[in-house]
């Protein structure tokens, strides 16, 4: 199955196309600029370097929440147009659930946050078991104190992920000692996390 994702969620855009899995081209940006100037070169140079004609893609999926309003109404809005020209449908994805699936590969807790303001963040806990992820809850608001509070009965490695991860990994300080911060090019939201919760 190809699938065409994008992720406008937060100040970096991303698009992404897989085929079964396995990725083929990727595409993103974090230049500043609003992600409506961004997001359809983005698509049109991420099937042009895979070589497939967007009539090809099976599936479209995007980012759906939570994250940037404006972002993710954008991402939606160029998905919706793709999918009424193509006849295809469009799986939508929480954001959180895409994170997770960046650290697909370990043998851990994936913790998703994103900063919500105010010392609270949007996040949901997955368990990572190699080549699949898992779902421990929905997606939720909750204070950084409380996560920390949820987190310590896990006696397992935690991973970080997400625009919140640094700022609940300091706060969290010595009551979560397993957590530990994702690494810089698997913290962040991508297209490919996206496409790969979809076809799941």
């Amino acid at each position: 199955m190809r699938i065409l994702a994008v992720d406008t969620s937060a100040v970096c855009a991303g698009v992404a196309v897989t085929e079964n899995g396995k990725i083929l081209s990727e595409c993103s940006t974090n230049t500043g600029l609003t992600h409506s100037r961004t997001l359809l070169p983005m698509i049109d140079s991420a099937l042009k370097n895979a070589e497939i004609p967007l009539d090809s893609i099976d599936v479209f999926a995007c980012s759906a929440g939570p994250g940037s309003f404006t972002g993710i109404r954008i991402g939606v809005a160029g998905i919706k147009g793709l999918c009424d020209a193509t006849g295809k449908k469009c799986i939508p994805v929480s954001t959180l659930e895409a994170l997770a699936y960046n650290l697909l590969g370990e043998e851990c807790i994936a913790v998703s946050v994103m900063d919500a303001r105010c010392n609270q963040v949007y996040t949901a806990i997955f368990r990572c078991n190699g080549s699949q992820v898992s779902r421990i809850c929905e997606d939720k608001a909750v204070s950084i104190d409380e996560l920390g509070e949820e987190l310590s009965l896990y006696d397992e490695k935690i991973y970080l992920a997400g625009d919140g991860a640094e700022l609940c990994f300091k706060a969290f300080g010595d009551k979560v000692s397993n957590a530990c911060l994702a690494s810089e090019n698997r913290r962040y939201q991508r297209a490919f996390g996206a496409a790969l919760a979809a076809e799941n």
